[in-house]
């Protein structure tokens, strides 16, 4: 088993040909990608027949699919009404990854602006408890919840945080964004050093088995101070990081094996196959430089 790599979303190539979701897992397959991340950013709107679509030809192809739950989510909101609603947009989550074949739903974790972080996360921890109940209660036990760090400064997802999270259940996975995490320390996560020790926190704090199989989200993020994240770019950009090549290394030599989603600016899918080709020639025992 190795590491997979694949895009969020259709990237502006994929667009011009297709139309359908259930035509991207030939598209990445033919390109040499293993992993694809359905977007529920907006609302969870699949319908039957797309979703069976798609997981018909993610089999064929040998994508492994996981899905983005609403961008609205949050866990931390001080209104019980939109604690519940996103309980419920989570719910709709499970069921559309049901249906499509994924078992991670990546989740936002929400907002720390008008209360404080440990206020927040307590709410989180109960929202996020009581989620889990109700998809356990209607068959989805299977699926993993995968919380995810953030790039604002002001929003709940540090990784602490995500990690806290994470203890709630033995069944959740960490999205750990690494771009997200370097716009949010202004540039702090974009060395070996800094990829190794959050590597070694997530093993510390989930143990080996959680740290093999994690879930990431990879791209570079342009990023003011104080705020954090301000806009995704491309692997183009040579102002603003994370580098992808200490961390593929640490990955292959590790032996881990993560799903990456890249979530470039419209080259997703390029800037995903650029990862794995850099994965697998330090998993061949390369060096960087003498292939890519």
């Amino acid at each position: 088993m190795t590491a997979k790599f694949g895009p969020a979303g259709s990237s502006e190539a994929f667009s011009k040909i297709y139309k359908k979701s259930s035509d991207m897992p030939k598209y990445l397959s033919e390109m040499g990608l293993d992993a694809f991340e359905y977007q529920c950013g907006q609302g969870v709107r699949v319908t039957e027949a797309t979703g069976l679509a798609l997981k018909s030809e993610a089999e064929k192809w040998g994508i492994k699919l996981s899905l983005h739950s609403p961008y609205f989510i949050s866990l931390s909101s001080v209104e019980p009404e939109k604690r519940d609603k996103s309980i419920d947009y989570i719910l709709q989550s499970c069921r559309a990854a049901k249906l499509i074949g994924a078992d991670r739903i990546v989740i936002h974790s929400g907002s720390c602006a008008k209360i404080t972080r440990e206020y927040a996360l307590e709410l989180a921890c109960d929202t996020l408890s009581r989620a889990r109940q109700a998809a356990i209660s209607e068959g989805y036990e299977d699926i993993h919840f995968c919380p995810e760090t953030m790039g604002k400064v002001n929003q709940l997802g540090t990784l602490d945080e995500v990690l806290t999270l994470c203890k709630l259940d033995d069944t959740f996975l960490p999205t750990v964004d690494f771009g997200h995490l370097n716009a949010r320390t202004f540039g702090a996560v974009n060395s070996r050093e800094a990829f190794a020790e959050i590597l070694d926190k997530i093993e510390n704090e989930l143990g080996s088995d959680r740290l093999k199989v994690f879930h990431s989200h990879f791209s570079k993020i342009e990023y003011t101070t104080p705020g954090g994240e301000k806009r995704h770019l491309t692997f183009e950009d040579t102002t603003y990081g994370p580098e992808c090549e200490p961390l593929m290394e640490l990955i292959a030599k590790r032996n881990l094996t993560p799903s990456f989603i890249c979530e470039s600016a419209g080259t997703q899918d390029i800037d995903a196959l650029y990862m794995k080709q850099t994965y697998n020639n330090y998993l061949s025992g390369g060096n960087i430089n003498e292939q890519i």
